[in-house]
């Protein structure tokens, strides 16, 4: 019953179209919940490693769905404000026994009564969904959506501190383990200028402080190569088994949220300064 999910493209921007529909981007982790025509339910993360027995109450959660249904959406744990809490979402789903509360909030019909729906145009099947997930205030619920008003959105989930939103083509089909250009997302980055303090030896990653030479966390992505004789040029302060220490050199980095233990999480280059 696993089926390979649709994932996004990046957009810089949001924009208006009156071909797209904008949705929330939930701060979650992407699962297949299944239903097959025996009314088996089972739960897929979307590299295909089944995960059903860590959530008991998404189960139980699936009474009313009819047998032969395949939904695509977001595991997502909330914090005391309702909003999508990444880090509590990842320690349930990491711990046995952690029983933090869970939902699963669905954003597309892969299969329904048995048959597929990936070549039904996202309207048609955002049609099918209505009427599949009925209830929206249980462990099982559903994303809403608009249609264009990307723009007007975007800055709404920007003043409320969420993490960016997704345009979908409306005509787009589900395109079963590609990375298309019909889903596009738009993520809220929060802006930090930082100091490279070191290296890790094995893998790439470069240490991040903030100005009082407090740690920022670990930068591993959107690097350019031709940025990166700098660090390694630079002059060398100390070396440990594991790590490089430089001397500091001022950077702009764009970064998801602070993490609740203070540092920058997923942070990505931008410039020097």
């Amino acid at each position: 019953m696993f089926v390979s999910p649709m994932l996004l493209q990046k957009a810089d921007e949001p924009f208006e179209s009156a071909d797209y529909i904008t949705e929330l981007k939930l701060d979650g982790i992407r699962l297949l919940y299944t239903k097959d025509l025996l009314c088996k339910i089972r739960l897929y993360t979307r590299h295909n490693n089944e995960v059903t027995n860590r959530f008991p109450e998404l189960v139980a959660g699936a009474n009313d769905l009819q047998p032969g249904t395949i939904l695509d959406g977001e595991l997502v744990v909330t914090d005391s404000e309702g909003k999508p809490d990444f880090e509590r979402t990842m320690a349930r789903f990491m711990s046995g026994k952690d029983k933090t509360p869970v939902s699963f909030v669905a954003f597309d019909v892969l299969q329904s009564a048995g048959r597929s729906t990936t070549h039904i145009p996202l309207l048609n099947r955002k049609e099918l969904l209505e009427g599949i997930v009925t209830n929206n205030s249980g462990a099982v619920s559903k994303v809403q959506f608009i249609e264009g008003n990307g723009p007007a959105y975007y800055d709404a989930v920007c003043q409320q501190a969420l993490e960016g939103i997704v345009l979908k083509r409306k005509e787009s089909l589900y395109e079963v383990g590609k990375r298309s250009h019909s889903w596009l997302k738009v993520i809220n980055y929060q802006i930090a200028d930082v100091l490279v303090t070191g290296f890790r030896k094995s893998k790439f990653g470069w240490l991040l402080a903030d100005k009082a030479g407090k740690p920022q966390g670990i930068m591993e992505l959107g690097v350019p190569e031709k940025e990166r004789a700098k660090v390694y040029g630079n002059k060398i302060k100390e070396e440990r088994e594991d790590f490089v220490y430089i001397e500091p050199i001022k950077c702009r980095v764009k970064y998801r949220n602070i993490t609740s233990g203070g540092l920058l999480r997923l942070p990505s280059f931008v410039s020097w300064l």
